[in-house]
């Protein structure tokens, strides 16, 4: 059984930073959610706050009024945020010790390490909870190195790559993979992010607190172990941030490493700069020259899926982009996954 949890985001529950909130939301296996925690929206649905459509996960302002509320005991506190760096905010640590008392376990997806934290650590024990670091390096001899036998696998990989960072890639890989499963294909999602782990997929492994000599080896390992294990059709690769974002430029890892032969992109035409920052204004290249930097790594782009937040006319958008680039076109969303899978189900 999934197990109580609640999200502590903290006032920033509608914003690009409450991403791994957003994720879990949309379905999780891992935890069962009970309520998100956060002041500036409590008393709303979560669903109407996020998506604009009613989930029954209600918000409230403190972690002392849920327990006050419910009957239902949570065993689990989910930091719900990502921000640059992966630092902790002050403004955290009040309701997150507020759950230790209440006797839940944190599980943490950001790069502070709760568990190396002197106070964190102190409470945990008094309370007898965990202190889970989801990003926590793994050691050095579990780490796998990569020895080229996932260039060998016959099972299709198809990635999806986004133009940038917290375009809804995920999100893509998840509607993809619940959709071809209902048309009978035999599909499995490789993670390679803290809230795939979270939304309870099993294969994968973290990107960001891999080690760069291993990063190759930890992708080619859950290929090998999924292959093996679920016996898949197709296997669906997360991607990170993007090719050029000079944040973290990721991605030619997944396709060289894994023998990635087809790619995905993924694009928020509402987007105009890497990472959306206004200060460095450095603007995200056209898609056409995505793709060519794609084929050049030896890959395909059988398709474009579009993030319509922020957008206001979609389907011109969507038109314009499929005279512009003579590449599919699709809305990124659960109901408009059709096409792809038709497209997906001709690699097998």
């Amino acid at each position: 059984m999934a197990s109580r949890a609640i999200i502590v985001t903290n006032g920033l529950l509608d914003t690009f930073y409450a991403k791994t909130c957003h994720g879990l939301l949309r379905g999780t296996s891992r935890y069962s959610i009970q309520a998100v925690i956060d002041y500036k929206h409590a008393g709303k649905d979560s669903g109407e706050v996020v998506f604009g459509k009613k989930n029954n996960i209600p918000v409230v302002s403190t972690v002392q009024e849920f327990v006050k509320i419910t009957q239902l005991k949570a065993h689990f506190c989910i930091v719900g945020v990502a921000f640059e760096g992966g630092l902790l905010p002050d403004a955290f640590r009040g309701g997150l010790s507020e759950a230790i008392r209440q006797r839940m376990s944190i599980v943490n997806g950001l790069h502070t390490h709760l568990s190396e934290d002197e106070a964190f650590a102190t409470l945990a024990k008094q309370y007898n909870v965990k202190l889970i670091d989801i990003r926590k390096p793994k050691p050095i001899e579990d780490l796998a190195f990569w020895t080229g036998k996932s260039l060998k696998l016959k099972i299709p990989r198809i990635a999806v790559l986004g133009m940038d960072c917290a375009v809804g890639k995920r999100t893509t890989c998840r509607w993809l993979v619940k959709n071809l499963n209902k048309a009978g294909v035999k599909a499995e999602m490789i993670y390679t992010g803290q809230t795939g782990w979270l939304q309870g997929y099993k294969y994968g492994f973290i990107f960001d607190s891999t080690i760069n000599d291993f990063v190759s080896g930890e992708l080619e390992n859950a290929l090998l172990f999924c292959a093996q294990e679920a016996k898949p059709d197709l296997m669906i690769i997360e991607g990170q941030s993007s090719l050029r974002n000079p944040t973290g430029p990721c991605g030619s890892e997944i396709i060289i490493s894994g023998g990635v032969k087809k790619v995905i992109l993924q694009h928020q035409p509402a987007r105009k700069y890497y990472d959306d920052n206004l200060k460095w204004k450095l603007p995200i290249p056209s898609i056409q020259s995505e793709i060519d930097l794609i084929e050049k790594f030896g890959a395909e782009v059988i398709a474009v899926t579009i993030n319509p937040a922020g957008t206001k006319d979609i389907d011109k958008t969507i038109t314009h982009l499929k005279d512009e680039i003579k590449v599919p076109v699709y809305q990124s969303s659960e109901q408009h996954m059709q096409g792809i899978v038709e497209q997906l189900k001709s690699l097998i």
